[in-house]
Order: C-alpha cells, then sequence, then structure tokens
C-alpha cells in the first residue's frame, strides 16, 4: 500500500485511496470457486422412473336439475316431487361420491320463499355445491345517432 503520491503537491501529503487490485483478486478467486462448486451441487441421487402410458380417467359429474315454475311446484330431473321429499332425496344424493351439483332453475315469477325451502333442504341435507341456472340477457340494441336525435 502506498501512502503518499507521485504528482507534485509535495513530499509530505499522504494518499487516502483504498488500493482495489487486492479486493479484485479476491473477487476473482471466489467468482472460480463458485462456478467450480455449483454443478457439484445440483446434481443428486440418479433415479430411472419408469415410465407408464395411461389413459386419464374422465369423470362426468352426476347434475340435478331442479325446477321451481311459478306456481310453486317443484320437478327434479324433470319428474314432479312434493317439496317436503326434497330433503330425503338430497340427503341420499348427497352421500354420492363425488358429490352431485344441483342446478336451481326457477322462474322469474317464483316467490323467494319457495326458493329459500329448496336451497334450505339442499344444504340441511349436506349439499355442497348449488347453482342457478339463468339466460343471459339480451345485448342493448345501439341507437343509431338520426334516430338519437329524432327521439330528443
Amino acid at each position: 500500500m502506498a501512502f503518499g503520491s507521485f504528482d507534485s503537491k509535495g513530499p509530505g501529503t499522504t494518499m487516502s485511496e483504498i488500493n482495489m487490485v487486492p479486493l479484485i483478486d479476491v473477487m476473482l478467486v471466489l467468482l472460480v470457486i463458485f462456478i467450480i462448486t455449483a454443478p457439484l451441487l445440483s446434481h443428486s441421487i440418479r433415479i430411472n422412473v419408469p415410465q407408464v402410458t395411461a389413459q386419464p380417467v374422465e369423470q362426468q359429474p352426476k347434475v340435478i336439475d331442479l325446477a321451481i315454475d311459478p306456481s310453486g311446484a317443484v320437478f327434479w330431473n324433470e319428474q314432479p316431487v312434493a317439496l317436503d321429499d326434497l330433503e330425503s332425496l338430497f340427503a341420499a344424493e348427497s352421500a354420492a361420491d363425488p358429490q352431485p351439483e344441483v342446478r336451481i332453475r326457477a322462474d322469474m315469477d317464483t316467490r323467494y320463499g319457495e326458493l329459500a325451502q329448496v336451497m334450505g333442504a339442499a344444504r340441511r341435507a349436506g349439499m355442497k355445491r348449488l347453482g342457478f341456472v339463468t339466460q343471459p340477457a339480451a345485448p342493448a340494441e345501439p341507437v343509431a345517432p338520426a334516430k338519437k336525435a329524432l327521439a330528443q
């Protein structure tokens, strides 16, 4: 390490800079060590795993179609059923593995109380998958500028 300088400031001045050459040498040695040891750490025990060709099992989930008309009549897969018998039917289906999905189709004029009774019977019986079938709304027809001006 040098504490003096070669410039013309005078003989009594000291140099206060760090000599970087030894630090760079240490860094390069560490870099070479990491380059050599990194591939050794990534290899582990080699095992030849057997290869098998198999078709995936595709299960079609069972669906219970439950319809409620405006008068409050309930239909289980297009068959009429009494509202009091729903809980026993749901209990029998909830034991299946996988559990079927219940799709409820209710008319717009169906009373909320009847729909709540059906959903309550399904939950008490242990049904976990309930869904509602709806129709997508018709897209709004764009109003032409000439028609808009006439409408105003």
